[in-house]
């Protein structure tokens, strides 16, 4: 079991309904989101791009938010707050890294459940 997204893998069951082969759909397709959203947030810090930043915000919000992954949503809030307020600065750096070890805890623990 997780101790950073205990409730994943019951969340991905209940709505899977038993069909194992959409299971294994569904967290793929979590793991693929998760993999974009860390794409696409590294090249729009790397260009200073704050629309893609944004709209790859918008895109996961949903998926962050149903399966609860509340620790990345936190950290993507505050990345926002720091744009809006200061820019891409040092406080954004901070945020940057912060938000590094959050994806990567949340691509480990999804991995964990694509078999």
């Amino acid at each position: 079991m997780s101790i950073y997204y205990p409730e994943l893998n019951q969340r991905i069951l209940e709505m899977a309904e038993g069909d194992d082969e959409f299971r294994l759909e569904l967290t793929s397709a979590i793991y693929n989101g998760l993999l974009e959203l860390q794409k696409v947030y590294s090249v729009g810090r790397a260009e200073k791009n704050e629309v893609m930043i944004q709209q790859i915000r918008h895109k996961v919000k949903p998926t962050l938010a149903m399966f609860e992954f509340d620790q990345l949503s936190d950290s993507l809030q505050k990345g926002k707050m720091i744009l809006e307020a200061e820019g891409f600065g040092e406080a954004f750096e901070i945020h940057y890294l912060d938000f590094l070890d959050k994806i990567k805890v949340a691509l480990i623990e999804v991995s964990h459940l694509k078999n």
